[in-house]
């Protein structure tokens, strides 16, 4: 085996290049992309077979609270690793853990538990920075976050959980808040200022209070159309923001649940996919069937696949992001490779990751799912290393 170039070559599929997909090959070189090209392919240690397949970046999920039985605010750093190792086989490579509005005591418990599950070596999607969806949200639009953990914005408290989390980016990577509680005009500049992105959620302010919140440095929408003011024609609200402001990236809950069909469509012919982030805001009961879950501290039930609290709101979801892949493009009428880039690349620029996943390129991480001509997942890698495979021999 000596004098080969490449560790692993994935042929004979539509490899997703940035320039766009070209039919061919994928050369990886310990744990990053090597190189791609056309017609016969190099020789290596060991090849992956796509089948004619798609070879596409890893997805990334911005919201997560779970999957697989495993509740992000409450679990251990042992079920947080299971997490990660369960995800790849829904094609997803890095997601951002994502805690609800809790007391300050819980997220202090879950971040450190996070931050000491990050540091763990394992096989498995890899531990982004938390997403932090509250505690400073709108109570008229709470959604199914507990009202009672709702509160006034903090940056003494922001600077304890920032801290906690291991710092900025890494640690503490996006903030959902709503930007027209008092005192945002100085605490959103200075999350960005931490590195922290800021994100608008659970949110009932005006266009002109979103615009103003922009210009203070936020940069996203959560679960657009929920939870949030709706889009009217005398009073655009969040909603209608998120549409027509491109300095915002907007979340899709592409379950058909969350948002009929024809309202993917419209966000994404408004925004285009790179203005547009898939997102899961999965639960713990993603992956599993129905029954009776929790959502942090709240009770959930899932019946025909839909989570809700005990009071019938939605609470998050039981989608994956493949089956999210499946129904964007569908959905929206796109073709494989816009919808990955809503599923791949849009998040790694959320989070200012471009260099570090969404695309296959020469010198990234070797973050790769491979699809079939369906859209179902086959093979997972995460830094060149398989970690998941769905009737592919390992290499």
């Amino acid at each position: 085996m000596a004098g080969l170039r490449y560790d692993l070559v994935i042929h004979n599929g539509t490899v997703l290049e940035p320039a766009g997909p070209v039919r061919g090959w994928l050369a990886v070189d310990g744990e990053r992309l090597a190189a791609s090209g056309q017609g016969r392919p190099p020789e290596a240690r060991a090849r992956l077979d796509a089948r004619g397949g798609i070879v596409a970046p890893g997805f990334v999920d911005l919201h997560c609270h779970g999957a697989g039985g495993v509740d992000v605010l409450t679990a251990s750093e042992a079920d947080l690793l299971a997490l990660a190792r369960l995800l790849p086989r829904f094609g997803v490579t890095a997601f951002c853990p994502t805690l609800p509005s809790a007391s300050h005591e819980a997220l202090l418990t879950a971040l450190g538990r996070i931050s000491r599950a990050r540091a763990v070596t394992r096989a498995g999607a890899r531990l982004l920075g938390v997403h932090l969806e509250g505690p400073y949200l709108n109570p008229a639009r709470q959604g199914a976050q507990d009202p009672a953990a709702l509160r006034p914005p903090s940056r003494h408290e922001l600077e304890i959980l920032l801290a906690a989390a291991g710092g900025p980016a890494e640690g503490l990577a996006l903030v959902t808040l709503a930007p027209e509680l008092p005192g945002m005009a100085e605490l959103i500049p200075w999350l960005c200022r931490a590195g922290v992105r800021v994100a608008i959620g659970h949110s009932d302010a005006t266009y002109r209070q979103v615009r103003q919140a922009v210009r203070l440095g936020a940069t996203h929408v959560v679960h657009c159309f929920n939870a949030m003011r709706g889009l009217h024609h005398r009073e655009p609200g969040v909603a209608g923001a998120a549409l027509v402001l491109d300095q915002l990236t907007v979340e899709v809950i592409a379950d058909g649940i969350h948002l009929h069909p024809a309202v993917v469509d419209l966000v994404v012919r408004a925004r285009g996919p790179a203005g547009v982030a898939l997102v899961t805001d999965a639960t713990a009961a993603a992956g599993l069937g129905d029954g009776r879950y929790r959502l942090g501290d709240r009770p959930v039930v899932v019946s025909g696949g839909v989570a809700r609290t005990v009071a019938g709101v939605l609470a998050g979801s039981t989608l994956t992001m493949d089956r999210a892949v499946r129904n964007a493009r569908r959905y929206a009428r796109v073709d494989w490779a816009a919808a990955v880039q809503m599923a791949a690349t849009t998040p790694a620029r959320v989070l200012g990751m471009e260099d570090r996943a969404g695309c296959l390129a020469p010198g990234r991480p070797a973050d790769v799912v491979v699809l079939d001509r369906w859209g179902r997942v086959r093979a997972t890698l995460v830094g060149g290393a398989l970690v998941y495979s769905n009737g592919v021999q390992a290499p």
